[in-house]
């Protein structure tokens, strides 16, 4: 007589960093809320936890009798590398289909891997969501903070990637590991789903209700770090190739953003001027307040030029000739640029009566406008709406 082995195997990868307190619990708990003809592999990924998670783990391990439809893997990374990394390596070393990523503090409850696991296996959808903000899910031991953060970041990922998707911000799904194919997943930030969701193209997605219970046990790995990081990765994923629909108002919005840098760096500019000048007109000598301005206004000019270089137009090449040549052309331009202001200004409050502190603003406004567009064009040759 035969026996029918089972199938049907999943990958469930469990990023950790000092865990100790719930590893062991959260693997047991797997395995009682296993399906009876599913196999799965357990992968838990350590970025070198000081509280020994890994090596508890491991001396598990070895005392752990063969469990059947079940094994468990242990992944060491020599430093705290980041929880969208840590997944990535978990899903290069799965052997299953299907994939389910979960944290080990119990706030994402074992019990709903089955549901998941039977959205991709039975119905076939190839994304399946553990989800806070549809009926029948909530989240339990958050402070109003807290839920006020999470709520802000989801209604940031939805409106402004164009996500459908409750809760994008979820870190705990399922999917079929095969939808990963041929893409290039970065792991900037800590929510990797936001990631897959907006990099796959005509996969079908769905939502699985579930309670969030904040963890009891270890600290909470939320920090401004975290948040920065997530933010840094939803400008990256706005960027993204998107639809050829959006793709003007994209370039806009980046053309804008660049714009706002420029700007800021031309406020920095105006505090090395002032500044520098004063060092030299009564600190450090007795310069003539002409000569000293003079000095100043090339200080401004040469950092204005690095931080527009390196940040507003991310040009990081600093070969000599070629950035001795952007520099003379962002000095001829900033010039034209004074003159420009001073024209203005004379022409509205000498012509057009108008205040001076009004004046000064629209001609300081209109002068680095243009600034930014010759010197993105010209120095820096980027077209204008990119």
């Amino acid at each position: 007589m035969l026996v029918e082995k089972p199938n049907n195997q999943i990958s469930i990868i469990i990023p950790t960093y000092n865990e100790s307190q719930n590893i062991l619990n959260i693997l047991k708990s797997i395995k009682d809320n296993l399906p009876k003809n599913i196999s799965a592999q357990a992968i838990v990924v350590d970025d070198n936890s000081p509280d020994g998670t890994g090596k508890i783990v491991e001396d598990y391990l070895k005392n752990l009798k063969k469990i059947t439809n079940y094994t468990i893997e242990i992944i060491h990374r020599k430093t705290k590398d980041g929880l969208g990394s840590a997944i990535i390596k978990g899903i290069q070393q799965a052997t299953g289909d299907t994939i389910v990523v979960m944290d080990s503090d119990f706030s994402h409850p074992p019990q709903v891997i089955p549901k998941l696991v039977e959205s991709i296996k039975k119905y076939q959808y190839d994304i399946a969501v553990a989800s806070r903000y549809i009926k029948g899910g909530k989240i339990e031991n958050w402070s109003a903070k807290r839920k006020l953060i999470s709520k802000f970041a989801t209604l940031i990922a939805k409106k402004g990637l164009g996500i459908n998707t409750k809760d994008p911000m979820s870190g705990f799904f399922a999917f079929k590991k095969n939808i990963l194919n041929g893409l290039n997943i970065d792991a900037i930030g800590y929510k990797i789903l936001l990631e897959i969701l907006v990099k796959t193209k005509n996969v079908t997605i769905t939502e699985i209700p579930y309670t969030f219970q904040d963890r009891e046990l270890g600290a909470s790995k939320l920090s401004m770090k975290t948040i920065f990081d997530y933010y840094k990765s939803v400008w990256k994923l706005y960027r993204y190739g998107k639809p050829e629909e959006e793709n003007e108002k994209r370039k806009s919005v980046k053309f804008l953003y660049k714009a706002a840098r420029f700007y800021t760096v031309g406020a920095s500019g105006f505090v090395v001027n002032y500044l520098i000048s004063l060092l030299f007109a009564g600190g450090i000598s007795d310069m003539w307040y002409l000569h000293a301005n003079v000095i100043g206004i090339i200080a401004s000019i040469t950092t204005n030029f690095i931080l527009n270089k390196a940040w507003t137009f991310n040009d990081r090449d600093f070969r000599i000739k070629k950035t001795m040549s952007q520099y003379g052309k962002f000095a001829l331009f900033s010039s034209l640029g004074a003159l420009v202001q001073l024209g203005m200004v004379f022409f509205l409050v000498d012509s057009a009566e108008i205040s001076y502190p009004l004046a000064l603003i629209l001609a300081v406004a209109t002068a680095a406008f243009g600034n930014f567009v010759l010197n993105k064009k010209f120095t820096f040759k980027e077209k204008l709406l990119n």
